[in-house]
């Protein structure tokens, strides 16, 4: 026969406090590097840390993409011979065991290869009025989405330098006047990782 005592005791157990994880994001190649702190929470879905990634450097989805954490690829769903990238929709970041690899990776437009290394810079808790997920640091614009990939990117900043150019004004027209590749609009980005949020 169970007491007062003992029933009362095993209402009260104690919510586990939920954990922060701070993501180093560094797209692989860029020099000066191109980079981002990202503030998610552990209960995230893999799939929105991909819309995430997405909207803190300005790119669009428009293409297929893939995670690997220590060999397990997530990501668009695909089965080849000898490749498969399982559905990230159903894994959240607290089923990967990620403060303890410490380190991995995501792919985007396998064509252009744009990689990003994710590394766990800090692991703590949830803070109150604090909204998730959240760009807390970056430098510099992300490389505009279809720009053709690192090479690409490299000889676009090198044609816009010189505006006068034919190549120069290409570049500027197809870019836009708003492209700063020196600037990293924080604000903008956290807006629009808000709206994420309502989606």
């Amino acid at each position: 026969m169970i007491s007062l005592l003992e029933g009362s005791a095993a209402k009260v157990r104690k919510k586990v406090p939920e954990k922060v994880f701070a993501l180093r994001l560094e797209i692989v190649g860029t020099a000066p590097v191109i980079w981002r702190r990202l503030l998610v929470r552990e209960s995230m879905w893999v799939s929105q840390l991909h819309e995430a990634i997405q909207v803190v450097f300005d790119w669009f989805d428009y293409q297929t993409h893939a995670f690997v954490f220590d060999g397990l690829r997530l990501g668009n769903p695909v089965r080849r011979d000898d490749w498969l990238v399982e559905d990230d929709r159903d894994v959240r970041l607290s089923d990967l065991n990620i403060e303890q690899l410490g380190r991995f990776g995501y792919e985007y437009h396998f064509g252009e290869s744009w990689r990003v290394s994710a590394t766990v810079e800090h692991v703590g808790l949830l803070e109150k009025g604090q909204v998730y997920p959240h760009c807390a640091a970056g430098e510099r614009a992300g490389p505009p989405e279809d720009c053709g990939g690192l090479e690409s990117f490299a000889d676009m900043l090198h044609c816009i330098r010189e505006p006068d150019s034919e190549l120069g004004r290409e570049w500027l027209e197809w870019l836009g006047e708003s492209y700063d590749p020196q600037h990293c609009d924080l604000e903008k980005i956290n807006k629009a990782l808000g709206k994420l949020l309502k989606s």
